[in-house]
């Protein structure tokens, strides 16, 4: 399997044929690709009732909680939060914190939060404490569009009474953290027409940046991958491949390192292929000794309305089995 997944993993990175055609999860607002959708016959008062009942009975009954929250849209269950409140004069998070406990917990609990306010929380939790989780921080600035962002922004405003960004820019540095802040922006150009002679010429820019030059400019890496468009930059990977003979992302692979070679790494798979780089990232949360759940849950949680039957279906073009198997081992 080990085998078989490093040469489906290069494979996917390397092959640019189909890439001008195929959709973005960082441009696609629609929920066609994910598994939950909105229930049919939504009644919020019996959900609410059901939920009370698990909560409020002798022991937890845990299917409920399951079948209600995994079974409703993100927005359903804003309703259903609203109206248990409204019913119990409790918040169904506080219930659940209360009722639930390790991982269950976290994962019943980011679903019944609003998306913008659990990527923040995500945000909040890598910053806080001793050291900085910058793979939670590449993670979540790599993969989001710009719409997610601003409203991520908005709700750590909220939530914390101080700009995102600012919090951010004391806590990461150097040229990771001037990527990471400039993503973090959410100004990436969104104009959807490409300009060949642009990508050409951002092309030969970051050939000459990195591989013909000694020593890497890392600042035009960081210019030009931190703000074009994502048509715009997949023009750039054809054309830069056609000069270099390399993949843009074997150049960062062999001349940088760290936490900035990983961040602009997956910047260029989301610019690929947003559901792959996810489905790569479960699966490396997943094998060797342990599994990590906070990672699971995020990625699970976060996507299951955008692309996850993409992510689905790209685990198993990767890994030879399906993401579900896996889950259940």
């Amino acid at each position: 399997l080990r085998l078989f997944s490093t040469t489906a993993t290069m494979s996917v990175w390397d092959d640019l044929d189909l890439l001008l055609d195929s959709p973005s999860s960082l441009t696609v607002t629609s929920s066609a690709r994910g598994t939950v959708k909105d229930t049919a016959n939504f009644k919020v008062e019996e959900d609410v009732s059901a939920l009370r009942k698990a909560i409020e009975g002798i022991g937890t009954t845990e299917k409920t909680l399951i079948e209600v929250l995994t079974q409703r849209s993100n927005a359903q269950r804003q309703l259903i939060a609203k109206a248990y409140e409204k019913a119990t004069g409790r918040t169904l998070i506080a219930d659940l914190k209360g009722d639930t406990h390790g991982d269950f917990e976290d994962l019943l609990v980011a679903l019944a939060t609003p998306p913008a306010v659990y990527d923040c929380h995500e945000v909040i939790k890598a910053i806080k404490g001793a050291g900085t989780t910058e793979s939670t921080l590449t993670e979540i600035f790599a993969s989001r569009s710009n719409r997610q962002l601003s409203a991520m922004s908005e709700a750590y405003l909220a939530e914390t009474g101080r700009p995102m960004i600012n919090d951010l820019r004391s806590e990461v540095s150097g040229d990771y953290g001037k990527a990471l802040l400039i993503l973090a922006e959410g100004k990436r150009d969104e104009s959807t027409s490409v300009d060949n002679a642009k990508a050409k010429a951002d092309a030969k820019a970051l050939y000459e940046a990195g591989e013909k030059k000694w020593g890497t400019d890392e600042g035009k890496f960081i210019d030009i991958l931190c703000h074009r468009s994502v048509p715009q930059l997949r023009q750039t990977l054809v054309e830069y491949k056609n000069i270099s003979k390399k993949t843009l992302q074997e150049s960062i692979e062999s001349e940088m390192s760290g936490n900035l070679e990983e961040l602009l790494v997956a910047v260029v798979k989301c610019v690929k292929n947003v559901p792959a780089y996810f489905a790569e990232i479960l699966f490396k949360s997943m094998k060797g000794a342990g599994t990590t759940e906070s990672t699971l849950t995020r990625i699970i949680a976060s996507r299951s309305e955008i692309d996850m039957l993409e992510i689905r279906a790209e685990y198993k073009k990767l890994f030879g089995s399906s993401l579900y198997s896996q889950l259940e081992v």
